[in-house]
């Protein structure tokens, strides 16, 4: 199924073929690929280059890491997560490793380590949907996380799959058309309000 971002402006088609689907295949996912997909990750940039982002990672052939991250999930995302071949957990360092002070830019630069793997995930024909849907203290829990690391989004990982085997009110998201707010409704330029000149389309 073809789930082409409808861009406005020209952009990479990695980048329009990204999508979060909640239908996955059978097919496995190597550890070779997870490997790419975390190397994608490491090479986001970051304040200070502090690389704040930690993975815990749940493949589905480790049934026991698996299901205690499935688990952590609200039921909504349990029903459709347990077809993905990986679950991840993104956590964030939010302290400043050189000095011990909070770190107010981590989970920014979390959230840019798994775009980076959103995008690698794409080019290797697979796909992630990363989701807030979660009880990060249960996942402390269940994970052992310690002070100084905060639980951000889970995330799951597999080849996209057909949206009919999904339950009805959730094929019906899946084939519905893609939306995002316009490009001008997201800028602004000298003062709060005013569209910076030739941005305003």
């Amino acid at each position: 199924m073809d789930r082409t971002a409808p861009t406005d402006h020209p952009v990479h088609d990695l980048i329009a073929r990204r999508h979060s689907p909640r239908a996955f295949t059978e097919q496995a996912v190597t550890p070779a690929q997870i490997l790419s997909l975390l190397e994608a990750a490491r090479w986001a940039s970051s304040c200070s280059n502090e690389q704040p982002w930690r993975y815990i990672v749940a493949q589905r052939s480790e049934r026991d890491a698996f299901d205690r991250l499935l688990g952590c999930l609200i039921e909504f995302n349990r029903a459709w997560c347990q077809n993905a071949q990986v679950l991840m957990l993104s956590v964030a360092a939010t302290g400043f490793a050189r000095n011990g002070t909070s770190n107010a830019h981590a989970w920014h630069d979390v959230g840019q380590a798994s775009a980076s793997m959103a995008i690698q995930a794409e080019a290797m024909g697979l796909q992630i949907h990363q989701m807030a849907g979660f009880d990060a203290g249960k996942a402390r829990e269940a994970f052992a996380i310690p002070p100084g690391f905060e639980p951000v989004a889970a995330i799951a990982i597999g080849y996209p799959g057909d949206p009919d085997s999904l339950p009805a009110p959730l094929a019906e998201r899946e084939r519905a058309p893609r939306q995002r707010r316009s490009v001008a409704e997201l800028i602004h330029g000298g003062t709060w309000g005013v569209k910076p000149a030739g941005l305003d389309r």
